[in-house]
C-alpha cells in the first residue's frame, strides 16, 4: 500500500464530521473538485470506500466510521504536539475557531474583535454565527458563546457579558388593528411571529416578573428559522414577533416597532464563553479567556467547571 499523507486523513476527517464536501472544502480552504481528488486517491490507496455519496447526502461506509474513530485521537495528538512549541512563542499563535449566536457577536465579539487582533497578531479567528445547540467537540471548535441557560454541564464556562434581552415587539399597524397586550396570557389571542431552531426545537416565550415566571405557546401563520425574516415579518404588520434587544433598539426609536410586555422582560443569564473540560487548553483560547476576562462589561466574569 502507498504511503498514507497527513492532508489525506485531515480531509477525510473534515468531511467525515461535516457530513459535506462542500462544507469541508470551504473549511480546509480548497476546490470541492480539488477534496474530491483527494479522497478519491486516499479510497485506492486504501482499496476500500470511505464514503457513501449522492448528489444530496454524504454518510460514513462501516469502515470509514471505523478510520475516523482511529483518526481522531491521532489528530487531538497532532494538535497538542503543534500546540506545545506556544511556550517558546513571545505571544501565542494559532487558528481559533468559534460558534457564536448573532446576538453575542454583535454585543461580544464585535466591540473586542480589532483590539484583539492587532494584540495577537499571530492568532486567526474564525467566527461562524449560528443559533443552534452546536457541539463544539464533534464539531471541531475550540469555543463557543451561549446564554447561561443553554450550557452544557461538563464546560469551562467564563460569563462574558449580558444577554440580549428578548423584547416582544409589533408595528404601529399591527397595533392598530388590535389591542396592545396587557400580560403574557393575552399573546393567545394574537398572531405570534414564531422561531424554530436548527435543532428543530421551537424558541419559547418565557416571561417574569416580581420572582414569578412563566411560558406561553403562542400561535401565528408564521414560523422562521431566521430573526432577520421574523423582523421584517414584525415591521410588515404580519404579527408580534420577540426579538433580542439589539435587533430592535433602532427601531422602537424610530417609531417603526413598538415594544410590548416590558414589564414581564425576563432577567439575563449572561453571555458566557464555553470550552471543553476534556482537553488541555490551547495558548490561542486562552490568550481569548484573558482578554474577555479584562474587558468584559459584568462582574461574573470567573469561569466555572464542570
Amino acid at each position: 500500500m502507498r504511503k498514507l499523507g497527513f492532508a489525506e486523513m485531515n480531509a477525510f476527517v473534515a468531511i467525515a464530521e461535516r457530513s459535506s464536501f462542500a462544507k469541508a472544502a470551504t473549511h480546509l480552504g480548497i476546490s470541492r473538485s480539488a477534496l474530491s481528488e483527494t479522497i478519491r486517491g486516499l479510497e485506492e490507496k486504501l482499496s476500500v470506500r470511505l464514503l457513501n455519496r449522492t448528489t444530496r447526502s454524504v454518510a460514513l461506509t462501516e469502515v470509514g466510521e471505523r478510520l475516523l474513530a482511529e483518526l481522531r485521537p491521532a489528530l487531538d495528538s497532532f494538535e497538542a504536539a503543534v500546540e506545545s512549541i506556544n511556550v517558546f512563542r513571545d505571544k501565542p499563535a494559532g487558528h481559533l475557531r468559534l460558534t457564536v449566536p448573532r446576538p453575542a457577536a454583535k454585543m461580544v465579539i464585535e466591540p473586542i474583535l480589532s483590539k484583539f487582533l492587532a494584540e495577537y497578531p499571530a492568532i486567526s479567528l474564525e467566527i461562524i454565527t449560528d443559533s443552534a445547540l452546536t457541539d463544539i467537540v464533534r464539531d471541531r471548535f475550540d469555543a463557543g458563546i451561549r446564554p447561561g441557560h443553554r450550557l452544557e454541564q461538563d464546560m469551562v464556562a467564563l460569563r462574558v457579558g449580558e444577554d440580549a434581552r428578548p423584547t416582544v415587539v409589533a408595528s404601529p399597524d399591527y397595533l392598530l388593528r388590535h389591542p396592545h397586550p396587557k400580560e403574557p396570557g393575552d399573546l393567545q389571542r394574537h398572531s405570534c411571529i414564531r422561531q424554530r431552531y436548527a435543532s428543530g426545537a421551537m424558541h419559547q416565550w418565557a416571561f417574569e416578573k416580581r420572582g414569578k415566571s412563566l411560558e406561553v405557546m403562542v400561535k401565528g401563520p408564521l414560523i422562521v428559522s431566521d430573526g432577520d425574516l421574523a423582523l421584517r415579518a414584525a415591521l410588515d404588520g404580519v404579527g408580534l414577533a420577540r426579538l433580542p434587544i439589539t435587533s430592535v433598539d433602532t427601531l422602537i426609536k424610530q417609531g417603526r416597532l413598538i415594544p410590548l410586555l416590558e414589564d414581564w422582560a425576563p432577567r439575563s443569564v449572561g453571555f458566557f464563553l464555553y470550552y471543553s473540560s476534556r482537553r488541555q487548553t490551547p495558548a490561542a483560547l486562552q490568550a481569548l479567556v484573558d482578554f474577555l476576562r479584562a474587558h468584559s462589561r459584568n462582574d461574573g466574569g470567573s469561569p466555572k467547571g464542570p
